[in-house]
């Protein structure tokens, strides 16, 4: 193996770490200096991005671009600038009665150097949301962005070396032999998002170092249509959140289950609703193409895997594109056995199935590893609390999709082979932070009645505490 990738990330690393060391607990007017400079980055160079993201996927909706990639990293980087200076301030913490006049405190304290390992879908927004919630904490930050977007990769290691320092932030570009090394770093926390397969991966190489790791990984996440849903409106926003980025999206709605007498009605709804949004499919600026042609290839052979085992395929449109925009279909009559069912689906393809009673639909669900996101979609209350109390996901979206991403004020982040860890907002700022617990003893200590020789007060007061306690 060459060593030049292993010694240059060494390097870099030893560079921020020393960095650190110089400066422990970065001010409030340094973090927010460096969050508006990561604003202002990602506002002063949005089309450039959207047009680099284009071409690195062949086509890319330049509108998808500037609201899922920059908008939302400008949104984030707002929000913390905002809200920064509550994040980390020491906090009191309540304290037991028989340790007054002691008191406690939190203190955050960043952790060091971050790493963050960024994949292709929004290779943007997947890189500067954590690495603007690390800044907010004061780390430094390596990001690896992924190799399938080289275009992109190299334009954001060039304009965060204009506004940021080595030392401060850095963009790591290479192929996957340099990402494996990076994984490798003995970070003080290493942030993943990418496939479940590839984060076990990630997760095991930092257990060599006891490196934290958070992970946002994905799955199959299912969209549950309710008898009392209204269907047209479902369709609706079924469409748009599984066609945004053309179905690569890790919250994106992997299959639906609907009431069985309601299968058809909803597939032509979701019809009606996909040729709304898209008129056609080939050469259309608002629809993105599949990011490589072996992805393409992958998500075709799920189609032809699925037919030839006896589902029905209802392709939205009779286009035929030249490109890899790939035309939107749904898949009826799909089977266990079938490989659309057992991987995630990662594109524009959306089985639809069929179940008798809510019981049946929430047992589908609870077989399969806990999603990423789930979506419910009806009027009855009492099914929806049912569904939520009785299913497991990283997050919810109610009648509708994908939003439940967008919520500064809530974490985001998955559960089991979904995922481990939390960000966005206070929850990004706490995951790259320590929260220290300090305890203050008082000039008069309670605790010295603690002390040996012990003897009957110590019995005293150790029976009066039991029964307080």
């Amino acid at each position: 193996m060459d060593n030049a990738p292993h010694e240059h990330l060494h390097l870099v690393l030893e560079q921020q770490r020393a960095a650190f060391d110089r400066d422990r607990l970065p001010s409030l007017a340094q973090r927010r200096d460096r969050l508006e400079r990561l604003r202002r980055m990602t506002r002063t160079h949005a089309n450039a991005l959207a047009e680099a993201m284009s071409k690195d996927f062949g086509h890319r909706s330049h509108q998808e671009s500037l609201l899922a990639d920059l908008f939302t990293v400008e949104s984030g980087a707002r929000h913390a600038i905002k809200h920064v200076k509550r994040w980390m301030a020491v906090k009191r913490a309540p304290t037991a009665l028989h340790f007054l006049p002691a008191s406690n405190r939190l203190m955050p304290q960043p952790l060091g150097v971050v790493g963050i390992v960024a994949p292709w879908n929004y290779p943007y927004y997947l890189a500067m949301a954590p690495a603007l919630a690390a800044l907010a904490a004061g780390n430094r930050v390596m990001i690896k962005p992924s190799e399938l977007t080289p275009r992109t990769s190299e334009l954001m290691a060039k304009i965060v070396a204009e506004h940021f320092a080595l030392e401060e932030m850095t963009v790591i570009t290479g192929d996957a032999e340099v990402g494996k090394v990076f994984t490798q770093l003995p970070f003080d926390h290493l942030f993943f998002t990418g496939s479940t397969a590839v984060g076990r991966l990630v997760a095991q190489a930092a257990a060599k170092h006891l490196t934290p790791v958070t992970l946002e990984l994905g799955g199959k996440s299912p969209a549950l249509i309710d008898a009392s849903a209204d269907l047209a409106q479902a369709a609706e926003r079924l469409a748009f959140g599984k066609l945004l980025n053309a179905g690569q999206t890790c919250v994106a709605p992997d299959y639906v289950l609907a009431p069985k007498a309601m299968v058809r009605p909803l597939a032509d709804a979701l019809i009606a609703a996909v040729r709304r949004h898209y008129p056609r499919i080939s050469d259309n600026p608002d629809y993105t193409a599949i990011v490589s042609p072996r992805h393409h290839a992958r998500l075709q052979g799920l189609l032809d895997d699925a037919q030839a085992r006896g589902a029905t395929l209802l392709p939205t449109h009779e286009d035929h594109p030249t490109d890899r925009r790939l035309v939107p279909t749904l898949l009826l009559n799909t089977t266990a056995e079938m490989t659309v069912m057992r991987e995630e689906i990662f594109g524009p393809l959306l089985p639809i199935i069929g179940y008798d009673r809510p019981e049946d639909a929430i047992a589908h669900i609870n077989a399969g590893d806990r999603p990423l996101a789930l979506y419910w979609f009806g009027n009855d209350h009492a099914a929806r609390d049912a569904v939520l109390a009785r299913t497991h996901a990283g997050g919810v979206t109610v009648n509708d999709c994908i939003w439940h991403l967008g919520q500064e004020e809530q974490p985001f982040g998955g559960v089991g082979a979904s995922g481990m860890g939390a960000y966005h907002g206070v929850w990004g700022f706490n995951t790259f932070s320590k929260l220290k617990p300090v305890f203050l003893q008082s000039r008069f200590a309670g605790t010295k009645l603690f002390y040996p020789p012990y003897g009957k007060t110590f019995d005293r007061l150790l029976g009066l505490l039991k029964k307080i306690a």
